[in-house]
Formats: structure tokens, C-alpha cells, sequence
């Protein structure tokens, strides 16, 4: 290969490939393939979920230039960003909304690799690590939900903190710990912001690595049928086809992302006051609906225990089950397992949009 002056082209990619495996990364696309079937759309969610927490990243880097991470400074600042700063009305919406679809999107490629039963061995630790993404971009928006330092988010971070308070043993340090002290105040605001700028992306980093290098090593998921019935094997290679294919539907994501930061932007309310009183209907974001109105239906005491820790138990119970189920369904019972975490994915939306809509079951 020329490395002329008149290929320079060529002439990078020669100085390249003298000094990092390309070729071996170029075998590896080629030979990397997608399963192409009626199931095949479920495996782009996990793509644009990356793709969004890329979107944080980059949104958020363009926020900490002006925010300042204290009581007496951070709701000025997010005033400032909001009104004087170019654009960064629309930043902060795209920063919020794409938290917002982040773990929407995540939550359907969770169901999506439950329903095809992509869990099962040898992708048990894929499973469990997708859990642990899971819960990480959960506390990502909760610990950024306080950022603003608005009333609302107050507020609501309160009764959040007041629920982990509840959990048996653990509770109550865990919650001065968060909070900084016995109540939500402005120690607590520091504290957010550590875990939501430092800790949770450095953890969700390594999980990603580790959940993608899974995912490698022993390839995407193949119908369950392919082994009974191979010659219905089809399949597409990774680059480019289901390359170009998952940047077209980013492409959809980021237009979907900028109507909504456009036209419905994020919106800032009322400089918090630890001393005011709680205003009528605060309710936890989306993802912590469930939860929070499954709470509300506990009695008072269940036996010696408080109610809310009976619910908080049952709860902690569902997610351990959750996690287990690659060991739970071996295939002997297949429908049960199904059946059974239907009808709790069922539940969980029902309450979640009851809550929502401020309705009562």
C-alpha cells in the first residue's frame, strides 16, 4: 500500500495498522452476526439506551461548566443556565429527557430479553450485570432529580429518603448517610451531586464494559427453535447491516429527544424551602411510582412488623427473585415463570399510571 504524499488516505490508514490491530478488529465485524427474525426489532433497545447514556454524558460535561453543587448556589445556577446561558434551556431539557428515556428504554430491553428468555446459560452473568446497569441508572435519576434544588425535587427526594429509611437493619444509616444528617437539607445537595457526577458513572462505565464484553464472548441471544428447527436460522452480519441499522433508529431517538426538549422543556418551579410545608400531591418520579403507591396500601402493622417494611420486604423479595431467574427457569417451567412475572410487570404499570393520574385502586 502506497503512503505517498498524494494517498493520504491510505497513507493514516498503513501508519495504523503498523501500530494497532485493526485487521483483527476488521475480521471480527465481519464475521459477527445478528439473528434476522420476527424477535430481531427487541435487540436494537439496548443500543439506543447506550446511545441516550452517551447523550447524558455529553449533556451533562456542558452543565457542570455552570451549575454549582450547593444549597445557596444551585437553583440560581440553574436559573442562570435556563435564561442567560446560549442554549442552555435546551441542553438541560436534553439532559432531562433523555435521563427520562434512558431508563424507559431500559426497562423494555430488560422485559424484552426476559420474554425471549435471552437470560438462560451461559448469559447468566449478562442478566445480573443488565440488573445492576438497571439500578444504577435509577440512582442516576434520583440522585440528579435533587440537582435543581427546586421545591418539588425537594420534597420528593424526602419521601424517597424517608423509604430507604424504612428498609430493616440497613434503613436508617443508609438514609443519614444519603442525606447527610437526620433530615434533607442543604448537606444533603453535596451529596447527590458526588454520586451523580462521580460515583454511579464510574460503576455504570464498568458494567458497561463487563455487560458488552459478555455479550461478545458468547454472542447475541438465537431463538430457542433454531436448535430444534436449524434450518429457520437466519441471520444478518453485525457491520454493516445491523450497524447502519441501529445509528438510523439513534437518528430517530435524537429527533424524538428534541421535540420533547423543544417543546415540553424541563422546567424549574420554586427555590426549595426545608422550613416550608410539603405541597399537596408530591409524588416520586415515574420509575418510582410502583413503589411508592405500593406502599401506601400497606396496614398500619403486619403482625410485629411496620407496615411499610412488610412492603418494602415483599418488594425485596420480587427483585432477588428477579435476579435469580436464570437459575428459577430451567425450562421445566417455562409457562409458570412466565406467567408469573406478566402479571407482576402488569401490576407494576397499573400502579405507576393510577399513581399517576392521581386515581386510587
Amino acid at each position: 500500500m502506497s503512503t505517498s504524499p498524494e494517498n493520504p488516505d491510505r497513507a493514516i490508514l498503513a501508519w495504523a495498522k503498523d501500530r494497532y490491530p485493526i485487521a483483527k478488529f476488521a475480521e471480527w465485524a465481519e464475521h459477527k452476526t445478528v439473528p434476522v427474525g420476527p424477535n430481531a426489532f427487541w435487540y436494537y433497545f439496548g443500543g439506543i439506551t447506550l446511545f441516550l447514556f452517551l447523550i447524558q454524558v455529553g449533556t451533562g460535561i456542558m452543565l457542570m461548566f455552570y451549575y454549582k453543587g450547593s444549597a445557596d448556589t444551585a437553583f440560581a445556577s440553574v436559573r442562570f443556565i435556563s435564561a442567560k446561558v446560549p442554549f442552555g434551556w435546551l441542553i438541560r431539557s436534553v439532559h432531562a429527557w433523555s435521563a427520562n428515556l434512558m431508563i424507559f428504554f431500559a426497562f423494555i430491553h430488560m422485559f424484552s430479553v426476559f420474554f425471549m428468555r435471552a437470560y438462560r446459560k451461559p448469559r447468566e452473568l449478562t442478566w445480573l450485570s443488565g440488573i445492576v446497569m438497571l439500578a444504577l441508572l435509577l440512582g442516576f435519576g434520583f440522585s440528579g432529580y435533587l440537582l435543581p434544588w427546586n421545591e418539588l425535587a425537594f420534597f420528593a427526594t424526602k419521601v424517597g429518603t424517608d423509604i430507604i429509611g424504612v428498609i430493616p437493619l440497613i434503613g436508617e444509616p443508609l438514609m443519614y448517610v444519603l442525606r447527610g444528617g437526620e433530615e434533607v437539607t442543604g448537606s444533603t445537595l453535596p451529596r447527590f451531586f458526588a454520586l451523580h457526577v462521580a460515583l454511579f458513572p464510574a460503576l455504570l462505565t464498568i458494567f458497561i464494559v463487563a455487560h458488552l464484553f459478555f455479550i461478545q464472548l458468547q454472542g447475541i441471544h438465537e431463538p430457542d427453535e433454531w436448535q430444534e428447527q436449524p434450518e429457520k436460522r437466519k441471520t444478518m452480519p453485525f457491520f454493516p447491516h445491523f450497524f447502519m441499522r441501529e445509528l438510523l433508529l439513534w437518528l430517530v431517538v435524537l429527533n424524538i429527544l428534541a421535540v420533547l426538549a423543544v417543546f415540553f422543556p424541563a422546567e424549574l418551579g420554586v427555590e426549595a424551602d426545608p422550613f416550608s410545608p410539603a405541597p399537596a400531591g408530591i409524588k416520586p418520579e415515574w420509575y418510582f411510582l410502583a413503589t411508592f403507591e405500593f406502599l401506601k396500601y400497606m396496614p398500619a402493622h403486619v403482625g410485629p412488623i411496620e407496615g411499610e417494611q412488610f412492603g418494602l420486604l415483599l418488594i425485596s423479595i420480587g427483585f432477588v427473585a428477579w435476579c435469580l431467574v436464570p437459575w428459577i427457569d430451567r425450562g421445566r417451567n417455562r409457562t409458570v415463570t412466565t406467567i408469573v412475572m406478566a402479571a407482576g410487570v402488569t401490576i407494576l404499570v397499573f400502579l405507576s399510571i393510577m399513581t399517576y393520574l392521581g386515581h386510587s385502586v
